[in-house]
């Protein structure tokens, strides 16, 4: 079954908080009861892929300016049928930020795990992303590229990261503690 990788890397993730612990056994439910849950056409919510992306230090986190939403974000995606969340999260963080450095820290590991709305857009309705997050790691002296999807790529320390955004999830995040 294309869906028991992830199913196995969520019962095997170790929430932050009881928050995280509700959003990851909801995510379980959703991966087992929708086949085509890596699909954007799944209307009612689908699996996405994002990158926390650290320094080898990590005092510092690279966060995008999201053009669409408006937000400083972490880069992610939509899987688009890969069930490979870690690929998905890997190429997301490439294609938004330019970055060849960028590496997984550990590919076997989730790092986080959110559900979040998504407003509508035109013909697409409101619905969720269940968002599967990894730990990467990138060199931050390499040069940004360029993403139409993107307003702005900084690399930022990560003690400020709460003068940019003030969202829950990004702040879960940045309370993990990541060792070198």
């Amino acid at each position: 079954m294309h869906r028991q990788p992830l199913l196995n890397l969520l019962r095997r993730h170790h929430p932050a908080d009881a928050g995280e612990q509700a959003m990851t056994a909801a995510t379980l439910a959703f991966v087992e009861q929708h086949p085509d849950c890596f699909e954007r056409s799944l209307l009612i919510g689908h699996v996405t892929g994002s990158a926390w992306i650290l320094s080898p230090d990590r005092q510092q986190v690279l966060l995008i300016h999201h053009r669409k939403l408006d937000r400083w974000l972490q880069p992610g995606g939509h899987a688009d049928g890969d069930p490979d969340v870690a690929a998905v999260a890997l190429r997301e963080a490439q294609e938004e930020t330019g970055l060849t450095s960028v590496r997984l820290v550990d590919e076997g590991t989730i790092f986080d795990v959110d559900i979040h709305p998504i407003p509508a857009r035109g013909e697409v309705p409101g619905h969720l992303h269940y968002d599967i997050r990894f730990l990467l790691e990138a060199d931050p002296e390499e040069a940004f590229g360029f993403s139409e999807e993107i307003k702005n790529i900084q690399w930022l320390p990560v003690k400020s990261v709460n003068t940019y955004t003030d969202s829950e999830s990004i702040q879960r995040m940045v309370r993990k503690k990541v060792k070198n």
